[in-house]
């Protein structure tokens, strides 16, 4: 804010001057006190483009706009038009302000999450309470959490229960209840409750600040299309200013009757004119709104190239289990035989009562009931085939379809999506209960929300089952399924769908686990779930949705298409704008004003233009 102050204080300081050169040069003929007066000005509002300028050239660097500004605008003074040459750089100034203001106003949507980084943790050792820094806390660390305080490091409730805010986290709004067992991602917010929580992992290594290096190192990496400003910028320079020699000594060489002074005149407007600033400030700035919006969102975008690739995303991939599914079991179909659905769910959750293996967990949790340890004796775990318990004094087998056939039971075969625990009593076949991963809430919803607007095909590697694969492909709208895949057969089915894309056209890879990270790295996007997912998906991904929900990718496209297309207006209007008063300064019409106008006009409303890459409110 101070800069913004003092680059203020001397467009003010610049223009007060500028205006009494104005009126002086209408009242007095005393032209040293009107140069004095102008020049004055034009050091106040100018002399840090000409030191820029004059730096740049002792390293080599002499084709930018720095030096145009400089040229054309001390040409200005040596033809006594002093009041052009102040006008070209206050009016430049005062670009750099809007500029200047529009990247602090995307610098601070960007902040907010800049903020989630606790100051300090509660250590409970004994009965004593110490505030310490973060990174002093180890794994296995107690801390206590007051309401009102920043969860300080990724850690498990022990005791108590509260409401948590993870809004700076993941832009999801709706506070969420945590219990004892519970995960705590650092940076949330504890709203009500009083917890105590063992620390999981260190500060170097938790969620806060991963999120921290990734902002941080957002706008690091340059997109094509500024790359091709800068490869414009070195061949487009040199050539307007060989251009504005010519126009300023040829003609009035080869041509009698015309006077030096006209026609340098013309060759410095040229130059004021064909001056890349507007491009050369507007575009970053374009990019820099639009990973800011997206950060807002809960995506975060690792560099501006990546946003610039999103918006040419043509086929979606999908890993399934954690990305487009919760990855937590969940009894999806339960079919008795000869008994109730209600006995066959008691039978499967008693014989399960001692395993705490997730099939089992999520078999008692949809029992719900307490379970009565007299009822059942002798459970055996048999590897590789399921457990066998007498229940009731009978002979229970609850397992795969191997188990019925070593003891020779009956059982149902025919294609069930999911995990198959078949159950028999006393040799007698009851009934299988199915087992899958729960589809997430908006699952179907990205699928058709990308189909309708961006996307062309929509693709799932998964490892597991075909079957399983399938079903989820059916429910949620999924193009082409390829599963039972290693982390190798992932990368080579994606090797595979790069082969046949378009040439303009970009593959994302959307995932979450260890082995998703060699995909994450293949593709020409990596979309990673950052909630949940490991930390080499995370490290591996070029953009990272932090609320692991799969309609945030709908809104990453939605984002990086936006951007572009306000980029493109941008560069198209810049260059429509200049090369038509080009063409007219070469033939004289048009004067060192329009020179000001479509150069610093068009600067500032590219810069205005970029600023609504920020505005993600419909996104």
């Amino acid at each position: 804010m101070k800069a913004l102050n003092k680059h203020l204080a001397r467009i003010i300081a610049g223009g007060g001057l500028f205006i009494i050169g104005v009126f002086l040069s209408f009242n007095i003929e005393e032209q040293w006190l009107i140069f004095a007066v102008f020049l004055a000005a034009y050091i106040i509002v100018g002399g840090d483009v000409v030191l820029r300028a004059v730096k740049n050239i002792v390293r080599g660097e002499v084709f930018d706009e720095n030096f145009l500004m400089s040229v054309a605008t001390i040409g200005a003074f040596i033809i006594s038009e002093y009041p052009e040459a102040v006008g070209v750089m206050l009016f430049y100034q005062i670009g750099e302000l809007f500029q200047s203001y529009a990247v602090n106003k995307s610098r601070r949507s960007i902040s907010e999450l800049m903020d989630i980084r606790p100051d300090y943790a509660n250590l409970k050792r004994g009965d004593e309470i110490i505030k310490v820094d973060p990174d002093e806390l180890r794994i296995g660390d107690i801390i206590l959490i007051k309401p009102g305080e920043r969860v300080p490091l990724d850690a498990r409730i022990i005791t108590g229960n509260s409401t948590i805010d993870v809004s700076a986290l993941t832009g999801e709004s709706m506070p969420q209840e945590v219990l004892e067992g519970s995960e705590l991602m650092s940076g949330c917010i504890n709203i009500n409750g009083l917890i105590t929580a063992e620390v999981t992992k260190k500060f170097s290594e938790s969620m806060v600040n991963k999120i921290l290096d990734l902002v941080e190192n957002a706008a690091a990496k340059k997109a094509k299309t500024e790359n091709f400003i800068t490869r414009f910028a070195k061949y487009y320079t040199p050539v307007v200013v060989v251009l504005a020699a010519m126009i300023s000594v040829i003609p009035p060489l080869l041509m009698s009757g015309e006077t030096f002074t006209d026609w340098v005149y013309r060759g410095l407007t040229f130059l004021v004119i064909s001056c890349p600033c507007a491009l050369v400030i507007s575009i970053p700035l374009t990019f820099f709104g639009g990973i800011g919006g997206a950060s807002r969102k809960g995506i975060l975008v690792k560099g501006s190239n990546y946003l610039e690739a999103l918006s040419d995303v043509e086929t979606v991939v999908f890993d399934k289990t954690g990305t487009l599914t919760k990855g937590v079991f969940k009894v999806q179909e339960i079919r008795p035989i000869g008994i109730s659905t209600e006995e066959l769910l008691e039978i499967a959750a008693y014989a399960e009562n001692y395993s705490d293996h997730p099939i089992s967990i999520s078999l008692k949790q949809a029992y719900g009931k307490e379970i009565d340890d007299a009822r059942i004796r002798d459970a055996q775990e048999i590897p590789g085939y399921g457990v066998s318990i007498i229940i009731d004094d009978k002979t229970v087998y609850v397992g795969n379809a191997r188990l019925m056939e070593r003891i020779k039971a009956s059982y149902y075969i025919g294609e069930i999506g999911g995990t198959v625990v078949h159950i028999s009593v006393e040799g007698q076949y009851v009934g299988y209960i199915s087992i899958a991963d729960e589809i997430k809430e908006d699952a179907a919803t990205a699928i058709k929300l990308l189909k309708n607007s961006f996307i062309k095909r929509t693709v799932m590697l998964t490892g597991d089952k075909k079957g399983v694969g399938e079903r989820v492909a059916r429910q949620i709208g999924i193009d082409t399924v390829f599963a039972e895949l290693l982390p190798g057969d992932k990368v080579a089915k994606l090797e595979e769908l790069l082969a046949s894309k378009s040439s303009k056209g970009k593959i994302a890879f959307v995932g979450d686990g260890i082995n998703d990270a060699p995909v994450l790295a293949r593709a020409d996007v990596g979309i990673a779930m950052g909630g949940l997912g490991s930390d080499a998906a995370i490290e591996a991904a070029d953009t990272v949705i932090m609320t692991d929900e799969p309609t945030k990718i709908w809104t990453a496209i939605k984002i990086a298409k936006r951007t572009m297309t306000i980029v493109k207006q941008n560069i198209y209007f810049i260059l429509v704008v200049k090369f038509g008063v080009l063409a007219l300064a070469a033939m004289g019409i048009a004067t060192m004003w329009a020179g000001v106008l479509a150069d610093v006009g068009v600067t500032l409303v590219a810069v205005l233009n970029a600023s609504r890459a920020l505005d993600v409110r419909n996104g």
